[in-house]
């Protein structure tokens, strides 16, 4: 091959990586920006990963907003589960509970998460 072939390939492949690299750090992958099916499965990913005692704080930069969310105060304590969707049952455009993997909170802070958070929200 002549020298010019070599530098156009070069130049290419240079190109190529400063647009690869400019695509990941201008476009982060963040919750509010995937498609649903991808924040779904992000969910899925990120919930199995969690531990109790989390703060609420620490959840929503890693989450991002909840689909469904509902708190309540009593005399001593703060209560609010927050709802991610995690599994697609029916096509109709609306998230609805029976989607969505249930964290909650005790004055903001993760005390259960998963079928059973929703029961003791509602008990507690």
């Amino acid at each position: 091959m002549n020298k010019k072939v070599i530098k156009r390939i070069g130049v290419g492949v240079f190109l190529y990586a400063v647009f690869a690299i400019a695509v990941v750090k201008l476009y982060p992958d963040t919750p509010q920006s995937m498609d649903w099916e991808d924040r779904q499965e992000y969910n899925q990913i990120q919930i199995s990963k969690l531990e109790l005692g989390l703060s609420k704080k620490d959840i929503l930069k890693l989450l991002g907003s909840p689909d469904i969310t509902e708190a309540k105060k009593s005399a001593n304590k703060e209560l609010q589960v927050m709802f991610y969707r995690t599994q697609h049952k029916q096509a109709d455009g609306i998230t609805t509970q029976d989607e969505c993997t249930a964290l909650l909170f005790e004055n903001n802070t993760l005390i259960a998460l998963g079928k059973h958070a929703y029961q003791a929200y509602i008990d507690g």
